[in-house]
């Protein structure tokens, strides 16, 4: 009994750390891929990796008008290398498709195309370019 406890707990031990092996980082990461809309202030975007592989996205919005806090967090899934993940804010009632690796996150549609859109420039590039990719680093 103690061996096949054993060999579990071993197995188990494998399978944990080939799932984290895989994971380009753990923890925290900012980005900024789109452009925030005059008044009511940039969302700030965030992804938390997780030791298990679970990903969360998040925001936390400030209106700049009457200083409301908005904000939340959801579940996109577990990670996988170039997996796309569809990441829908209830509040905000936004939907779009990402996928990152360990500098950068890309903004894509549905088949992991990275989206090339004018809210995507910032105010710098938005004078030379129509459209910008949509890609942003993720910052610790």
């Amino acid at each position: 009994m103690k061996k096949i406890f054993s060999l579990m707990i071993l197995c188990i031990s494998m399978f944990t750390f080939a799932q984290q092996a895989k994971l380009p980082f753990t923890g925290h990461r900012s980005f900024d891929i789109m452009e925030g809309y005059s008044g009511t202030g940039t969302p700030h975007y965030y992804l938390d990796v997780k030791k298990n592989g679970d990903v969360f996205f998040g925001y936390v919005q400030v209106n700049q008008a009457n200083q409301k806090e908005t904000k939340e967090e959801i579940n996109a899934g577990k990670y996988a290398p170039n997996k796309v993940m569809k990441v829908h804010f209830k509040k905000g009632e936004e939907t779009f498709f990402v996928k990152f690796d360990k500098n950068k996150i890309f903004m894509t549609d549905e088949k992991g195309n990275v989206l090339n859109l004018e809210g995507c420039c910032s105010a710098k590039e938005s004078m030379d370019k129509d459209t910008c990719n949509c890609e942003s680093e993720l910052y610790q």
